[in-house]
């Protein structure tokens, strides 16, 4: 089975949107991404990023909400990629090795090893797939695959505390899906919830579906989102830095930039009214520990606004504000210092204390 990791390491796909973070995988002879609908659910374009392509926000091409699927525009700039093999040969059976891919919390890739328990586990009358390979929050719309290297499911939800009791929809739902989304021939398509047809702009009867009446939402006729409170406000700052905010954003209240050389990820604790801004910029060194620790005390002793710190054996280099003082003036002046001392310690722990340039997964 794990033959198969690296090819689909080239074809998963990390989404995020303002409401939410999931899971796609590429499917290079669609020219589309599939993803779970409950992932990108009220936006019309979506961050996406990949091993083959770089960070980029691409649109929502249709959605089904039956059956919890979503099609995403296939990605540019992107590096030749193996096609993946949607299961045709058999149905799965009760016992069946599979593994479930995705991005749980976030976290770059994994790979869930379970079998299947329930090969149609009937739920708001859909046969699901019961699997107990544990899934978590983050791999909604990623690939369940069998011993053969073949997608058999979509993983779209687990059951709380429900000790490793996951829910895949079968494939042939996504198969059928995919022939008629290529045959309304948009790039703004939707399945109506009551009658099952796939509906256009151009068939649509304004909002509602010419088939049978029901009220349909289209892909793009979503809201377009505009942050508020607090998320406004550092939407902002990031715009006055000179970034793209729409291409940050990574999640709820949550925002990643690459500035430089360095990766700053911001995220707002609306709970407790933290904002924290966390660049980690290398790792410690596997000698010659101690005048790195001392180097990092002295400049915390200077600093004002901006703190080291060690977690295991990362270096990282934070900003923390309460929301009550968080402005656009004093905001902008600590994180134009965070950003640009980011780009310039991590050059210098590298060069002159031996420290490591973290690798990404």
């Amino acid at each position: 089975m794990g033959d198969f990791v690296d090819i689909y390491r080239q074809t998963i796909v990390q989404i995020a949107t303002p409401f939410s973070t999931g899971t796609g995988f590429f499917l290079p002879d669609r020219n589309v991404i599939v993803t779970n609908h409950h992932v990108i659910e009220g936006n019309r374009q979506v961050v996406i990023e990949g091993t083959c392509f770089p960070k980029q926000i691409v649109r929502v091409l249709y959605i089904d909400q039956k059956y919890d699927l979503a099609f995403l525009k296939a990605p540019t700039d992107i590096q030749p990629v193996p096609n993946i093999t949607l299961g045709t040969l058999r149905e799965a059976r009760v016992g069946d090795s599979v593994m479930a891919i995705g991005h749980p919390f976030g976290l770059k890739f994994s790979v869930k090893r379970g079998i299947v328990s329930n090969a149609a586990e009937l739920m708001n009358g859909i046969p699901y797939l019961h699997i107990d390979a544990a899934l978590n929050p983050g791999n909604s719309g990623g690939p369940l695959v069998n011993a053969e290297g073949e997608v058999i499911g979509i993983n779209t939800f687990v059951i709380k505390n429900g000790d490793n009791t996951g829910f895949s929809l079968p494939v042939r739902y996504l198969s059928e899906s995919l022939e008629n989304f290529e045959k309304a021939q948009s790039d703004n398509a939707c399945r109506c919830t009551a009658c099952q047809n796939v509906v256009t702009p151009e068939t649509a009867d304004n909002e509602f579906c010419s088939h049978c009446g029901t009220r349909i939402e289209l892909p793009q006729s979503a809201d377009e989102y505009s942050a508020s409170g607090v998320p406004r406000t550092i939407e902002r700052l990031i715009a006055q830095l000179g970034h793209n905010v729409e291409l940050s954003r990574s999640g709820p209240n949550a925002w990643e930039i690459k500035h430089g050389s360095a990766n700053i990820v911001i995220t707002y604790h609306a709970q407790s009214g933290l904002m924290s801004a966390d660049a980690v910029l290398c790792q410690l060194p596997g000698t010659n520990i101690k005048p790195l620790y001392e180097y990092l005390l002295r400049q915390n002793y200077n600093n004002e606004g901006i703190a080291f710190s060690v977690n295991e054996q990362d270096i990282v280099l934070s900003l923390l504000i309460f929301d009550r003082y968080l402005n656009e003036d004093t905001g902008l002046s600590l994180m134009r210092t965070l950003f640009e001392q980011a780009d310039r310690y991590d050059n210098h722990l590298v060069e002159e204390f031996g420290a490591t340039w973290k690798v990404e997964a």
